[in-house]
């Protein structure tokens, strides 16, 4: 082979190395879903998000700017939510200045419950989608949706 040729399939080579690993998403939120019976009917439904060292996930109640973390629950027959989302965890309200407003948020883990009631003896699980943003000292991602189901048993 040439030394031209060779010096190509380098380069070639280079590009499809260095191209996943730049394309690659920040992912700081990790998600878990897991649900605790109360009653024969009625279950706590757990949401939780570990934030890695650094980053902010917004509350449901973030303050004008952000996109506030938002759970969309596919309701049925069988399943009925009980109240709103609580938000476990310890909480940070400060002034931001990307966004120049009061913002609410959290660092390292949040659980947010939801009760729910179940009617009937069949097995049932919760679906929806939560949607959340999160921000770092230098940027924010854009927002994010992620699907679940939670047994509920």
């Amino acid at each position: 082979m040439s030394v031209l040729r060779l010096a190509s399939l380098a380069g070639l080579l280079g590009l499809l190395v260095a191209g996943p690993a730049s394309a690659q998403v920040e992912n700081p939120v990790k998600w878990s879903f897991t649900a605790k019976k109360i009653t024969t009917t009625i279950y706590e439904v757990h949401m939780t998000a570990t934030v890695d060292a650094g980053w902010r996930l917004y509350s449901q109640q973030a303050g004008e700017g952000p996109v506030p973390t938002r759970f969309t629950l596919k309701t049925s027959a069988q399943i009925a939510p009980t109240g709103k989302i609580m938000e476990v965890g310890k909480a940070i309200v400060a002034q931001d200045t990307a966004f120049n407003a009061r913002l609410k948020y959290y660092q390292n883990q949040v659980d947010f419950v939801q009760k729910v009631t179940v009617k009937g003896k069949a097995p049932a699980a919760l679906k929806g989608t939560v949607e959340f943003m999160v921000s770092d000292d230098h940027e924010s991602l854009p927002p994010k949706d992620i699907d679940f189901s939670v047994a509920l048993k």
